[in-house]
C-alpha cells in the first residue's frame, strides 16, 4: 500500500491491492450519485440519498474543499482536528468509481468520535474491496495523522459492514440507537 499525490493533478490517493482510494473529483458526480441511490446504500447509510442537484452542491462546495483542508492539515502536522476526508473507491481493473470510504466526526456519539465509513456499489460487493479500502484508510490515518483512536458503527442487521469492521480489528463495545435505528458500536486504538 502506498500513497501519492500526482503532481500534475495533485490528486491524493492511497493504493491498496485491487483498488485505489482517491479524493473526490467533480467528474465523480454521476457515479457517486448513482451508487448512493442503490437501495442497500441508503438503507444503511444515513443522509446519503439526496437529489443530484444537492449532491453536486455538496461535492463542489463542501466535500472537495473539505478534502483540501484535511490534506493541508495532514501536510502541516498531521493534526486533522475535526476535518473530514471523503475518498472514492476506484477499481484498478476498470478505473471505475465503485464506492466511498472516508473519515469524519460522528456527532451522534460522545467523543472521541472520529469514525471511518464506507459503502460500495451492489456490483462490487463480496469481493474484499471494502475491507481493503477500510484497512487502507485506517492504516493511513494511524501512520500519518495524530489520530489515536477510531470508531465505526454499522446497523445490527448490516452483516457485511459489521464483518468489514471486525476484519479491520475494531473491537465491539456495545449496541447503540441513533434516530430509531440500532447499531453496533466499535472502537480501534492505534497500537
Amino acid at each position: 500500500m502506498s500513497n501519492s499525490q500526482d503532481m500534475g493533478k495533485n490528486i491524493f490517493t492511497i493504493e491498496c491491492k485491487d483498488i485505489i482510494l482517491r479524493e473526490y473529483r467533480v467528474e465523480d458526480l454521476d457515479e457517486l450519485h448513482n451508487i448512493t441511490w442503490q437501495p442497500h446504500f441508503y438503507e444503511f447509510l444515513m443522509d446519503w440519498n439526496v437529489s443530484k442537484e444537492q449532491r453536486e452542491d455538496w461535492i463542489k462546495n463542501y466535500e472537495i474543499p473539505d478534502n483540501k483542508r484535511f490534506l493541508n492539515a495532514l501536510s502541516k502536522d498531521g493534526d486533522v482536528g475535526e476535518l473530514r476526508l471523503r475518498l472514492g473507491i476506484i477499481s484498478k481493473d476498470s478505473g471505475q468509481f465503485i464506492g466511498v470510504c472516508g473519515t469524519g466526526m460522528l456527532d451522534k456519539v460522545s467523543p472521541p468520535n472520529r469514525e471511518i465509513f464506507f459503502g460500495i456499489s451492489k456490483d462490487h460487493r463480496n469481493k474484499g474491496f471494502t475491507t481493503q479500502a477500510a484497512k487502507g484508510l485506517v492504516k493511513y490515518l494511524f501512520d500519518n495523522t495524530i489520530v489515536e483512536e477510531l470508531i465505526a458503527i454499522a446497523q445490527i442487521r448490516n452483516l457485511p459492514s459489521n464483518k468489514v469492521i471486525q476484519k479491520c480489528g475494531f473491537e465491539f463495545l456495545n449496541d447503540i440507537e441513533i434516530e430509531n435505528r440500532k447499531y453496533k458500536y466499535y472502537k480501534l486504538r492505534k497500537n
